[in-house]
Order: C-alpha cells, then structure tokens, then sequence
C-alpha cells in the first residue's frame, strides 16, 4: 500500500513538473521572439509557378500543425495561470510568475490573489509596486508598470478589444500596449482601455474607464476618464513589498 502510494505521488509530482516546464518553455520562448521581433527584417521569398501548389499544401498543413499546437498549450498556460493566482503563498507566487512565466518583476513587488494574467511576457511591472486582488492584466500588446503604483481591488487593465464597426467583430489594429508610470495610483474598479499612458503620480478615482492619457500629478475619474485635480507633486514613498500571509 505504502509502495503505491510513493509510486502515485512520484508520477502526480512528475507531471506537475513536466507541466510546469511545458509552460515554462512556451513563455520564455514567445518572451524571446517578442523582444527579437521588431529587430527582424522582413524575409520575402520568391517561388517557381511550378511549386506554388506543393509549397500551399506543405504550408497549409505545417499552418494546422502550428495553431492547433498554440492552441492546446496557450490552453494549459491559461489554466495554470489561473491556479497560480489562487496558490496561497505570496512567494510561490511571484516565483512562478518570474521563472514560469517570463514576467518582469522588480523587487519587493506584490501581486495579490485571484489575478488575471494574459500573455505573461509582456507585462512588466516595476520595484515596490502593489497590484491588488483580482486584477486583470491583458498583456497582449504590452504592459509597463513603473516604481511604487498601486492597484486597489479590481482593476483591469486591456490592451486589445474589437472593432464595433468590423463585419466580423474584428480585432485587428485595435490593439496598442499601457504604460503606468512610477507611483500613479488606480483605485478599484478602474479599468484602462488600450493604447492608454497613465502619468507619474496620476490618480485614477474609484470605477473610472481610462480611455486617455492621464497627465503626470493629475486626479482623474468618470467615464470616460477627466481630470478633476491635481496630486502633490512631492511624492518621496516607496513600498517595502509587505504583504497579506496567503493572499
């Protein structure tokens, strides 16, 4: 009885790795080729009219090979993003949101329960910051959060959506990445549209829709979001990365 009992947790414990270094792979992979991208030259190739319908079949079908194998594993990433956020342990959290998942932590960051993340590779957050619980961060086109920001409960942050007017509810051109910059402030409820660069020190009300840029020491709320004051510009905290115990 003891033997099959070593025996099952060994083979639970093997997959549990084997599915962590699945994720691990895809996300450092996709971390690199985002950050090669925009250094690559187009590559044109030019092909004899004779081969035209060999190379469409061979390119149809490594094109299947492609986005069914995208698929199933950008599938198991989503699932294991989703238990990572529920895992009760700060440190075990930003551990595999680091090392996993390719994100940019900066020390003493804090990332509370419940998060949301999408494309994990591309967000960026910065030292001391605080992102409350249940955040969501739509990494696809790119976050950057600064030094110091605070998220409260339940902010979102998007960086892609549809195009209203599109035919087939298209997304195309309607993504563009977010910046935060150093201890701006978003209470809860706030939630950030694409393409959007919140300011220095900027303060975003409870419930507000960011839509436009928020200007550096600016209060800003309604939807869409307006400037309704201005912050003290002498702004000299820092967070020590002090956290709730499992949340």
């Amino acid at each position: 009885m003891k033997l099959l009992l070593i025996i099952f947790l060994s083979a639970v414990m093997c997959l549990i790795i084997i599915n962590l270094l699945m994720c691990a792979f895809y996300c450092h992979n996709r971390k690199k080729k985002s950050k090669n991208i925009s250094n690559s030259p187009q590559i044109i190739s030019y092909k004899n009219p004779g081969e035209e319908e060999k190379v469409s079949e061979k390119s149809s079908f490594k094109s299947f090979v492609s986005v069914s194998y995208n698929k199933v594993l950008s599938s198991i990433l989503r699932y294991n993003l989703v238990l990572t956020s529920i895992v009760p342990s700060h440190h075990i959290r930003l551990f595999l949101y680091k090392f996993v998942f390719a994100m940019t932590i900066g020390k003493k960051a804090v990332i509370y329960y419940g998060a949301e993340i999408r494309s994990p590779w591309m967000i960026s957050i910065g030292e001391g910051s605080i992102i409350g619980d249940k955040a969501i961060l739509d990494g696809r086109y790119g976050i950057v959060i600064g030094k110091n920001v605070n998220f409260s409960t339940g902010v979102w942050l998007w960086t892609l959506q549809h195009d209203v007017n599109s035919p087939d509810f298209s997304i195309t051109g309607q993504g563009a990445p977010i910046t935060i910059g150093d201890r701006a402030w978003l209470s809860c409820r706030t939630v950030v549209l694409p393409g959007v660069s919140i300011g220095e020190g900027a303060v975003i009300a409870a419930g507000s829709v960011v839509t436009k840029d928020a200007e550096s020491f600016s209060i800003q709320g309604g939807i869409p979001n307006k400037k309704i004051g201005e912050r003290n510009k002498n702004l000299i905290y820092q967070f020590d990365g002090s956290h709730c115990h499992f949340f």
